[in-house]
């Protein structure tokens, strides 16, 4: 049987979410409603603007429903700007931010940039087999801390570089590459899933597939 993830649609790539995810063996639905948390399995949190997101999961009376499911248990995937939404510390956050917590992360804001700044690459991601997965940085974020319980599954290679990302989860920033190398921009924390790019508009469902399998656990 297919697993029933939601898709947060209040803001973002929410179709490109739920075809990523149909693709990835799951039947996808929208997310609007605090009642419509008790019929999914998994919810995917796209990317947007993570204080306007955080405003509307107030304003929609999710947030605080949408926080109790992830301390109890729900899997949660956020790229983007659903990595701040799941962070437990954010750099660079509006005095009034909020967030809905969960991952032992600290994620610094529009790391990477502005708008303008924005780029395409690929990484090599942990439990995403078949080679790079290509990667969309818009206005991401980067982790800039994780905590022990967390499992680093990508790092970026300085934009500007030949190549796929640094595909050593484990190891340091690469020395002279550029002050945006080596950056943690895909994690997992028990069924919590974040990345800083969207892969949802990129054709390849790999993370999706990756999303699924946990949820499926």
């Amino acid at each position: 049987m297919k697993p029933v993830i939601g898709v947060l649609a209040l803001q973002g790539d929410v179709r490109e979410h739920v075809a990523a995810l149909e693709v990835a063996g799951a039947r996808a639905i929208t997310v609007r409603r605090p009642t419509e948390l008790a019929a999914i399995d998994g919810l995917v949190l796209p990317g947007g603007e993570s204080t306007t997101i955080d405003k509307l999961l107030r304003i929609f009376e999710l947030f605080d429903p949408l926080r109790a499911a992830i301390a109890a248990g729900l899997p949660v995937y956020g790229s983007c700007a659903g990595m701040i939404l799941l962070a437990d510390r954010v750099l660079g956050a509006t005095h009034d931010q909020q967030t809905l917590g969960g991952l032992d992360v600290t994620v610094r804001r529009n790391a990477f940039g502005r708008q303008v700044d924005s780029f395409e690459s690929s990484v090599e991601m942990a439990g995403v087999p078949g080679g790079p997965v290509p990667a969309a940085f818009i206005r991401a974020p980067w982790v800039e801390e994780a905590g022990p319980g967390v499992q680093v599954l990508a790092r970026t290679r300085h934009r500007g570089a030949s190549g796929p990302a640094v595909p050593a989860p484990d190891a340091g920033p690469a020395a002279g590459a550029g002050e945006d190398a080596g950056r943690i921009v895909a994690v997992r924390q028990g069924t919590l899933l974040a990345t800083s790019f969207h892969p949802e508009i990129t054709g390849d469902a790999r993370v999706h597939e990756l999303f699924v399998a946990i949820v499926k656990e």
